[in-house]
């Protein structure tokens, strides 16, 4: 098994990082009584031996019948591994004072003839503790984020003035949907809540812009009856991105993979979708119309399965949608070779997942590797909506950055 030696180090390394911050704890327990000790010490080597069990979990399990618990375990094994490596800072500075009063002592005292540089250095107890409540903090912040972020959806509500939109078309309520990633739930009461969210803002028309699995089109079967809940006056449209394809998981054949993306696709039509590959469609009222584009997935990190140009080809309206999962094709391709496309919307990024946001003030790991990763976006008369997912993936859970439905209005002025 190729995954054995680096499984091997893994735990080996995580081990030895376990030893070093366990001398903290000794500091701080070390005046307690000889019970408070032994508990201290079992609760410590006890979170270590569930950490390993998790590493062996994940690689014992079976994906496909258990990605809730891998994903837990990998998330365990993380934030356990976090915690332990802030925690690490504080000991290990706590070594580099030690280690300089010992050079102190030993240049000063051996030249004196004291002879107290021998004379053991102790912790410093406020650094051990220090490291102690600083490894707490991000178990406590990611824990929270899965057990409150996970399903703690939010509104987002956007108004976009596009000044060729026709009138009959004023005050069009668009709602948009992205990465459901429905392997990774495990909790259905919660998503129905969130679908009644949805149709509680009563939109014109819904949008879904792609991931509505992990990897597999079965991950969906439990949720398909929620989901095709979601309906709107003007229709629902969707796209796919770029876990839809079953590119991160192994297939018995590419026949396989194929029947895979194939069932998908059945899927969105069964719920009422209207699945736009490399398509469009016009929205009408009355005599007017709106052109709506859906390309397959197209990152500049990820795979290129769209075609723009196919997709928009002779489409006539005065104002274009498109649906386009990964927001990185907007400034790829969509703003040089379309800029008759008004408004892009697009998912992929989830926020990271983690993050801030307070007011206008967004923060996240995200905003590393995507220039639009979340909200609204100008360059001169075209926009771009980044949504940051109904769902989740990988960690299960969200901190700061919330899972989103969003509601935009178009206005002509």
């Amino acid at each position: 098994m190729r995954s054995m030696p680096f499984l091997f180090f893994l735990l080996l390394f995580y081990l030895l990082l376990d030893f070093y911050v366990f001398q903290a704890v000794k500091v701080v327990v070390e005046n307690t009584i000889p019970a408070y000790k032994k508990v201290a010490y079992v609760a410590y080597w006890s979170l270590t031996l569930f950490t390993f069990m998790a590493v062996l979990g994940f690689y014992s399990l079976d994906s496909a019948k258990h990605h809730f618990l891998k994903s837990l375990f990998v998330s365990a094994v993380a934030i356990n591994f976090v915690s332990k490596f802030v925690a690490v800072f504080f000991v290990f500075m706590d070594d580099i004072i030690r280690f300089g009063q010992w050079a102190y002592n030993g240049i000063v005292h051996n030249g004196s003839g004291s002879g107290t540089s021998g004379q053991e250095i102790p912790r410093s107890e406020f650094l051990a503790k220090a490291a102690l409540v600083a490894g707490a903090i991000p178990t406590a912040i990611f824990s929270f984020g899965i057990i409150s972020g996970a399903y703690d959806y939010r509104v987002r509500r956007r108004s976009i003035v596009l000044p060729n939109l026709p009138k009959t078309f004023d005050g069009l309520r668009i709602a948009q949907l992205s990465d459901i990633h429905s392997g990774s739930f495990y909790n259905q009461t919660a998503v129905k809540g969130g679908v009644e969210m949805l149709l509680g803002e009563k939109p014109d028309v819904v949008f879904f812009t792609g991931d509505l699995v992990n990897n597999q089109s079965s991950e969906v079967k439990d949720y398909v009856n929620i989901f095709e809940k979601v309906n709107a006056p003007l229709g629902v449209y969707s796209t796919l991105g770029n876990h839809d394809y079953g590119d991160y998981t192994r297939w018995g054949s590419q026949q396989e993979k194929r029947k895979n993306l194939d069932n998908l696709i059945q899927v969105h039509r069964n719920m009422g979708w209207d699945i736009l590959l490399d398509e469009s469609r016009y929205l009408e009222v009355g005599n007017e119309r709106l052109g709506v584009i859906g390309v397959q997935n197209w990152g500049v990190k990820f795979a290129q399965y769209g075609d723009l140009e196919k997709a928009a080809k002779n489409v006539e309206a005065p104002v274009k949608i498109l649906l386009s999962h990964d927001p990185s094709h907007w400034d790829a391709q969509v703003r040089p070779i379309m800029q008759d496309i008004d408004l892009t919307l697009s998912g992929h990024t989830h926020g990271f997942q983690f993050g801030v946001e307070i007011g206008d003030f967004r923060w996240s790991p995200s905003q590393y590797l995507y220039k639009q990763w979340a909200d609204l976006y100008q360059e001169d008369n075209q926009y771009l909506y980044v949504n940051r997912g109904f769902g989740f993936l990988g960690y299960p859970g969200r901190v700061g950055i919330l899972p989103e439905i969003t509601i935009l209005e178009l206005k002509s002025s």
